[in-house]
């Protein structure tokens, strides 16, 4: 079927897409594409969105320009963290009913859910009424064996410039409930879980840090602050109370993809700004080593699997790749400052490439490719792209269900442009 094109100005920070012109998608349901090499195909199955024009049946408002989805790992629902709309939304995987929705709001009645490692981070700029505030939900991670979500907060909504502590929401998933909160540094935007379940590690945007949570308890209660860690500098922030600066372009390194190696031994962070690089931390001896550089710039996400660090290259529309074995032969050579290394394998995928993951069996990367409003479909095997799929104008957050069966992308809404929606794909083998 054909897609539904219109014309939208798109303005956004450089690390998040170029500012230029990109055509406003909105495909139709039901629309396909078969893969190259006539293996799989994929079907726009099904959207919830709240975008102009849309039609009824499809509409949620609580979907306001939505920055991530997460599968449980129980593949029972799914969460969706509206971004503007300070709420997460839960649905029903089998029906994609909606059936909870979380929000992120809360005053001085709440101040139980901070349980008694308050105070780790200092708030420098503001002093009253800290803990009453709405929290804009950007990233998730789960825990536990999938009982708890965390979900970060861009800021507290008092804080224009996003300088002082933000803070990270604990859900209990089988209550869909929030059991506690905590405070992080300013501008949080990945989280990621040790694969020993141990840790959760959060990276800070807003200033160069990265955040470690120790939750070896059952008890939520009981988890607390390890440590913050610095990538080269901790940038002071002392912006204006009263007038909006641009914060997605002017810090730092810009802190984003975050993954723990296998082993635990190692936490990789992506720097998405200035001359880029993967920040490497020593999370045994609780050290910053260094910036492993190489790949192309602008680096967004990473996932690794299988033996191999996969990237997504954000304003070039890349996905690159690395042996892992290689990237961790480099390390003892980090002494603090960076080192360019070679063994990256890159393919071209859409402009704007955000969130990317792997189907269960390894054999497909999924890309959400922002600028290009496509999921894009790599052969792992041989790192080429096999096809693409029209997406609701502007994707960056995706997922794919525990069976392999469907992928799920959020778009956000730029202004009165954008999509604004939820797409799912349905995936099935031809061969």
């Amino acid at each position: 079927m054909k897609r539904k094109l219109l014309l939208g100005l798109v303005c956004c920070a450089f690390a998040e897409v170029n500012a230029q012109q990109y055509p406003l998608v909105h495909p139709e349901l039901d629309e396909s594409v078969v893969t190259s090499d006539s293996c799989l195909k994929v079907t726009f199955f099904a959207r919830k969105q709240n975008f102009p024009g849309g039609d009824a049946m499809s509409r949620d408002v609580d979907i306001h320009s939505p920055k991530s989805v997460n599968m449980h790992p129980d593949g029972t629902r799914y969460y969706v963290n509206s971004l503007e709309g300070a709420t997460t939304v839960v649905y029903d995987f089998k029906t994609n009913e909606k059936i909870k929705i979380i929000r992120h709001n809360f005053t001085e009645a709440d101040s139980l859910l901070w349980g008694k490692d308050g105070n780790y981070y200092q708030f420098k700029h503001y002093k009253n009424n800290l803990n009453t505030f709405f929290g804009k939900p950007v990233e998730s991670t789960f825990s536990h064996a999938g009982r708890y979500l965390w979900i970060p907060y861009y800021r507290r909504s008092y804080d224009i410039n996003a300088q002082d502590p933000s803070a990270v929401a604990i859900i209990d998933t089988e209550k869909d409930e929030i059991v506690r909160l905590m405070d992080t540094g300013p501008l949080p935007k990945m989280i990621a879980t040790s694969p020993d379940g141990q840790f959760v590690a959060i990276s800070h945007w807003g200033n160069n840090t990265v955040a470690l949570i120790d939750i070896k308890s059952d008890n939520p209660m009981e988890w607390k602050h390890k440590a913050c860690l610095v990538v080269d500098k901790e940038l002071e922030l002392n912006f204006s109370l009263t007038k909006s600066v641009d914060r997605d372009n002017d810090s730092g390194y810009c802190l984003r993809g975050t993954v723990f190696t296998p082993d635990n031994h190692y936490l990789f962070v992506g720097c998405m700004g200035n001359d880029g690089g993967i920040a490497v931390i020593d999370l045994q001896q609780m050290k910053y080593l260094g910036r492993i550089k190489g790949m192309i710039r602008n680096m967004r996400h990473m996932v690794l699997r299988d033996g191999y660090l996969y990237l997504s290259i954000n304003i070039s529309g890349y996905v690159q790749r690395i042996k892992l074995e290689t990237l961790l032969s480099y390390i003892p050579q980090l002494d603090g400052g960076e080192l360019i290394i070679d063994g990256w394998d890159s393919c071209q995928v859409g402009k704007g490439a955000r969130t990317i993951e792997l189907t269960p069996d390894g054999k497909y990367i999924f890309a959400a490719c922002n600028n290009a409003s496509a999921l894009y479909i790599v052969d792992v095997d041989k790192f080429d792209v096999l096809g693409s799929i029209p997406v609701d104008s502007y994707p960056v957050g995706l997922d794919i269900s525990a069976d392999g069966r469907f992928v799920f992308t959020t778009s956000q809404g730029r202004g009165e442009y954008g999509g604004n929606a939820v797409d799912i794909f349905e995936l099935e083998r031809l061969k």
